[in-house]
């Protein structure tokens, strides 16, 4: 991911969804300044101990990403691990990529990571489970709006207790996302099958691609 930015040690990165902050953390014990935003308290909540833990120094703001900005704040931008997508309106979408483009600098790269349409489409299993830590997780995937969108249902269970979880998505394709990207003011996209920077093609895993400001 830091050799896609290409971003020298110091520079200040937003992790937009970052999550429980696996991304911000690394980040930050690389020496880069770190700013970290979530809409999720418990998320937060959960970085921000493991970075007081290891005694790491980032900056954590609990905001939805559609109003989350900060004009030209920023030398590199990551949203990673399909973190964009998840609203009905596509409207929404493209406000996030504005934010983005907006809070950062002139020339500054924006690093965006999913599972892109294409690859969905090589690999699709319709229903799958797996067992971790004596947890079993049953998931059921359903694709709908003529390859727009994905449905999914998690079934988590451990012993006798049962929790069920759904999230639902919108699909990109590399052409899209790198043309919604270009819409919003970015100069160019350069697209990759994965972090390591592998082409995409055929036997991408990923959806990657670098913006540039």
């Amino acid at each position: 991911m830091i050799s896609l930015l290409q971003i020298p040690c110091g520079a200040h990165v937003l992790d937009l969804c970052c999550g429980v902050g696996r991304h911000s953390l690394e980040l930050a014990r690389r020496g880069f300044k770190v700013t970290a935003v979530d809409r999720t308290k418990l998320y937060l909540d959960k970085a921000r101990e493991r970075a007081e833990a290891e005694g790491l120094e980032l900056e954590f703001v609990q905001e939805d990403m559609r109003s989350f900005s900060r004009r030209c704040g920023f030398d590199a931008i990551v949203n990673l691990y399909t973190s964009f997508g998840y609203f009905e309106d596509m409207e929404e979408d493209r406000q996030v990529v504005k934010n983005v483009h907006s809070s950062l600098r002139a020339g500054g790269p924006f690093l965006i990571e999913m599972m892109g349409k294409e690859v969905l489409a090589r690999i699709f299993v319709e229903r799958g489970w797996r067992e971790e830590e004596g947890v079993i997780t049953l998931e059921e995937r359903k694709v709908t709006r003529n390859w727009s969108w994905c449905e999914n249902r998690w079934v988590a269970i451990k012993g006798d207790e049962r929790r069920e979880f759904r999230i639902s998505h919108r699909l990109y394709s590399a052409i899209e996302l790198s043309g919604l990207l270009r819409d919003c003011g970015f100069s160019q996209a350069e697209v990759y099958g994965d972090l390591e920077g592998n082409p995409y093609d055929h036997t991408a895993k990923r959806l990657v691609i670098r913006a540039t400001k």
